[in-house]
């Protein structure tokens, strides 16, 4: 879906949204707050770049650029680029530009995080006096987000601990979720470093207000309190795994047992019967009328002395 919005404030201070392009020639660049621009065509990415003065990055380069170059500042403007992942686990780079106050942001997908930042323009509009406070709104809003999506997939590995409790459960499927879990701890975590990086930058920035430093040195603290939590389900994980590799060669284990114990346990049967087959002229018993009788009773004694051995030795 093809969606351009204009954020900016009226004579009472209060914001307003424009969805065309050609709202720009009525608008004072003074008071455009943040235009988002959401899987626009290239004509109207032109008109924009025309009217601030500013280089819009296509899909391709976003996607491109390496961690260390996602981040340029100039005299006049900021440029920077992070991925979010959406609720599905999938990356959406998004591109973000400042300059005069101004904030732009180009993405290809519907975020939750834009919305919900959105309506908190339209709550308190004195908190969003220019495209900076906009921005920081955007990166907490993002961070509250990831720490969500953490706790979700907490709560899915604090239930998978639940079923590897329960020996019914105790399949290759749980290694497959094991493994799955693994990957969506990782998008989070590198998610969460890509915001620290960008976060850091704009600490490092001279372009931004004063009075953002502490909002975003909070949003550093929650960053790191995220990588804590992502470090430690990598080590849930990585015991879930390990107990449940245990608990298979538990289960392993326990059925060679119990083909040992049927092995040892039919091995003197066995051993009488071979002997009372062999076919030769001159054997004990060869004409005995209970002979039969001796050969079974022996099988079936044997057979329990084994066992009661086993018993007593507490290996059954």
């Amino acid at each position: 879906m093809s969606e351009l919005k204009i954020f900016y404030k009226d004579d009472n201070e209060r914001i307003r949204v424009a969805r065309s392009i050609n709202a720009l020639k009525d608008l004072d660049k003074h008071d455009i707050v943040w235009i988002d621009l959401l899987d626009v065509s290239d004509k109207t990415e032109d008109t924009l770049e025309g009217f601030l003065k500013i280089d819009i990055q296509e899909d391709e380069e976003m996607e491109e650029i390496e961690m260390s170059s996602r981040y340029i500042q100039t005299d006049d403007s900021i440029v920077a680029n992070s991925n979010f992942l959406k609720e599905d686990y999938s990356v959406e780079p998004v591109n973000f530009i400042i300059k005069n106050n101004i904030l732009v942001t180009t993405r290809d997908t519907d975020l939750g995080s834009f919305n919900e930042t959105m309506k908190k323009m339209f709550v308190n509009a004195r908190n969003f006096p220019n495209g900076y406070h906009v921005m920081v709104a955007l990166m907490e809003t993002r961070v509250e987000k990831d720490a969500d999506m953490i706790e979700d997939t907490t709560d899915l590995i604090t239930n998978l601990s639940g079923k590897i409790n329960a020996k019914e459960e105790m399949d290759e499927k749980v290694l497959i979720q094991i493994k799955d879990l693994q990957e969506k701890v990782t998008l989070i975590r590198q998610n969460v470093m890509d915001k620290q990086r960008v976060i850091s930058n704009f600490l490092k920035c001279d372009l931004f207000p004063p009075e953002l430093q502490p909002r975003l040195t909070m949003i550093i603290k929650d960053i790191n309190s995220l990588l804590d939590y992502t470090r430690f389900g990598f080590d849930r994980l990585d015991y879930l795994q390990d107990t449940f590799l245990g608990l298979v060669n538990i289960e392993q284990n326990n059925i060679i047992k119990i083909f040992t114990v049927v092995n040892i346990v039919f091995l003197p049967p066995t051993l009488i019967a071979s002997m009372y087959g062999m076919n030769f002229d001159f054997m004990p018993e060869l004409h005995w009328q209970f002979g039969y009788v001796w050969a079974i009773c022996l099988m079936i004694v044997f057979t329990l002395a084994v066992l009661l051995f086993f018993k007593l030795k507490k290996w059954l």
